[in-house]
């Protein structure tokens, strides 16, 4: 699914709301890459938080998917909403023509349900609305790492986590990546769309989430069969966490740490993936990758 200069790529809303001043930016970066930039229709409709009501946003996505001059579908920002699609679409064109599915975030309802249904690559990565206005001439990892995978579909990566409280547990894995933001993960249990993590690598991120629910989550994870059979833990960027008035007692990494404790497999904390702005690297899913991990240094390697 390697993008060549020319090639043409789409940026279709399939969440919440957004607005032209927001994807602006990422148009004048995917232009000055060479590519060409066409907008879903409708792409500014409104429907209360939504880019318009559901049915709209299916179609939007529908038609980027089933479009074969299109080499890549941005999604333009996150949020909440793209779950409410999913049933409604009909990847029958998109597995005779895969292309990328870019986005993080509740954009994860996707990259499980692509990964669980059709064994097709999608792209952990940045979407236009962290874009920022000076893009096409400030070199940013973000943005860095994503051109890389598009057009050169490689990437390697040396991660640092300097946390003590929290150090990476050694070792070595290969395995395919899967996974995304965590309480969409935990939100897709029991559905067509749950994630499939025997043998696999598991890569989670969240923002803005309590404590105590963050160990709901890892608990149910942990019920359900998918945290024990993992060949190796990715734990990216955990962001603005809260905490009641009587505290948790436990960091959000601790957490994590605490529910896989009785495993033997690597993990790593700290990754830069997920809510953190301009630092959040690309990262294909779906894909095998090598992962090695030592001290607090690890080696990630497509």
């Amino acid at each position: 699914m390697k993008l060549r200069p020319g090639d043409t790529v789409g940026i279709v809303a399939t969440a919440r709301k957004t607005t032209p001043e927001m994807v602006e930016p990422s148009v004048k970066l995917l232009e000055s890459w060479g590519l060409k930039v066409r907008l879903a229709d409708g792409l500014y409709d409104v429907c209360n938080q939504f880019a318009g009501d559901d049915r709209h946003r299916a179609s939007s996505l529908q038609s980027m998917l089933d479009d074969e001059s299109v080499r890549a579908v941005f999604c333009a920002c996150g949020g909440y909403g793209t779950v409410r699609i999913l049933d409604s679409l009909d990847f029958t064109l998109f597995k005779r023509n895969p292309k990328w599915i870019v986005g993080f975030s509740d954009v994860t309802a996707l990259h499980c349900h692509v990964a669980t249904l059709y064994g097709i690559p999608t792209l952990h990565a940045t979407m236009p609305i962290n874009i920022p206005m000076d893009a096409a001439t400030t070199a940013y990892p973000s943005l860095t790492s994503l051109r890389r995978l598009l057009f050169d579909c490689q990437c390697e990566y040396t991660l640092v986590n300097d946390d003590v409280s929290v150090p990476n547990r050694p070792g070595e894995c290969r395995a395919r990546i899967v996974g995304g933001n965590l309480s969409v993960i935990y939100s897709l249990l029991g559905s067509a769309s749950e994630i499939d993590t025997e043998g696999k690598i598991l890569l989670i991120e969240d923002l803005d989430e309590m404590l105590y629910h963050v160990d709901r989550m890892m608990m149910a994870l942990k019920r359900a069969g998918k945290l024990a059979g993992l060949k190796g833990l990715i734990v990216g960027a955990l962001t603005q966490m809260h905490d009641n008035e009587v505290p948790f007692g436990y960091s959000a990494e601790e957490i994590v740490r605490n529910a896989v404790s009785e495993y033997g497999y690597p993990v790593v904390y700290h990754g830069p993936f997920g809510h953190i702005g301009t630092e959040n690297l690309a990262l294909p899913l779906g894909v095998v990758c090598s992962m090695n991990v030592r001290g607090n240094e690890t080696l990630i390697k497509f």
